[in-house]
């Protein structure tokens, strides 16, 4: 199966998380790449390095969000963090050694030009029998809606940012 979760509220990566651990509950292994962020811990890392390394691993392919504050990085920088995440991602996926892959950001990374749609719809195509494929990140094409199996829309209709609230450990990272 391939599913997509985009769209500009929050819950993308959360959702794809949230079916890592289904899988793991199920002894099934998952490889999560994180294009774009960078080498920051967040929740989830904490998480599966303590009680999921069994069943996930989790690899940040990115060197931070793109263009958005505190970027510090050419785009010629980031495009080849791109370059490197993909050609990571068809590594993980020939070794067959996985149930699921998730390529958390690379609809994000798409949209902003990082990486191409023909590349993000080769993978999809790439995935074998019996391996699941989740993609997520803002922004995803008509083809790439049409390539998935499922496709859930994250709406943001509220958001503590909207009124300068900081993000919460446990909650937003």
């Amino acid at each position: 199966m391939i599913i997509a979760y985009t769209g500009n509220g929050k819950g993308k990566t959360s959702a794809a998380l949230g079916t890592v651990l289904r899988a793991a509950g199920y002894h099934h292994s998952s490889c999560i790449i994180q294009f774009i962020k960078d080498g920051s811990q967040y929740g989830e890392h904490h998480a599966i390095n303590h009680h999921l390394s069994d069943f996930v691993e989790v690899y940040q392919a990115g060197i931070g969000f793109y263009k958005l504050p505190g970027d510090e990085h050419s785009e010629t920088d980031h495009m080849k963090a791109a370059s490197e995440a993909l050609k990571f991602t068809y590594k993980k996926i020939k070794s067959k050694k996985y149930d699921m892959i998730v390529l958390d950001e690379i609809l994000t990374a798409q949209m902003v030009g990082l990486v191409e749609e023909k590349e993000v719809l080769k993978i999809m195509d790439s995935i074998p029998e019996g391996m699941h494929l989740i993609v997520t990140g803002r922004g995803a094409s008509d083809a790439i809606i049409e390539r998935s199996d499922l496709v859930t829309e994250m709406k943001e209709i509220k958001h503590p940012f909207q009124n300068d609230k900081p993000a919460v450990e446990g909650i937003d990272f």
